[in-house]
């Protein structure tokens, strides 16, 4: 059965830590070939929140929620990343509605932002994200800024 915590940085112990890193490795690095600074200290920043989801003792979807101003003007939703096995299930929508109403939980009546990459672009639109920029490349992935409004 489905589990999900939120948790900020200085509540993950050292297991949890690193099955969560590992997932994000496993997801952006190794299956989609793209080498870039996983660790880029926005994990350690204040506000910051990791959603969690776990199946029994394995996490299988994570996101990060970021307060705003840690890497847009409003909240951001980033690190959004479900175990390769758990995708048939359709979990990126249940990590996406948890992922939402966390934010609006935390930070009330604010715009949630999100770097999409470009192939998931009506994934995020049906969770009420729409783009508001052109197609960019970010560690050589095309990327689209979305935003969902209050």
């Amino acid at each position: 059965m489905l589990q999900w915590k939120t948790l900020k940085f200085e509540q993950l112990d050292p297991h949890l830590l690193y099955q969560m890193l590992k997932l994000r490795v496993d997801v952006f690095v190794v299956e989609q070939d793209c080498p870039y600074p996983e660790l880029d200290n926005k994990d350690i920043l204040e506000g910051v929140h990791h959603l969690i989801g776990f199946v029994d003792d394995e996490i299988v979807a994570v996101a990060r929620l970021l307060p705003a101003g840690a890497s847009y003007p409003s909240v951001s939703i980033g690190r959004v990343a479900v175990s390769e096995k758990w995708r048939e299930k359709k979990l990126g929508h249940d990590l996406m509605k948890k992922a939402v109403s966390e934010c609006e939980a935390l930070w009330p009546q604010q715009d949630i932002e999100i770097g999409a990459q470009n192939h998931l672009r009506n994934f995020y639109s049906k969770h009420g994200f729409e783009a508001y920029s052109e197609v960019y490349l970010e560690d050589g992935i095309p990327h689209v800024d979305m935003r969902r409004r209050a």
